[in-house]
């Protein structure tokens, strides 16, 4: 497994990660290893997009989107 070392890290951050850790019955090292493995497993907005951007499909543009919406709801 790799090793990540944090420096100059804020002695309130360090307190606020510490207490946190401990109100989940974790050590500072496990809480911050779930709470970097949640971090991880969650895609960023660039990561999304570019997924759903190599999707094959359409490509309509966003006025022409909006207008097709438009004449869908109106037809309701």
């Amino acid at each position: 497994m790799a090793t990540v070392q944090v420096r100059d890290l804020p002695e309130e951050t360090h307190a606020v990660l510490r207490r946190r850790a401990a109100e989940r019955g974790m050590s500072l090292q496990e809480y911050l290893l779930a709470t970097l493995n949640d971090l991880a497993a969650r895609p960023t907005v660039e990561e999304v997009l570019a997924r759903a951007g190599g999707r094959a499909g359409g490509r309509v543009g966003l006025a022409a989107a909006a207008e097709g919406l438009r004449e869908e709801r109106d037809a309701r």
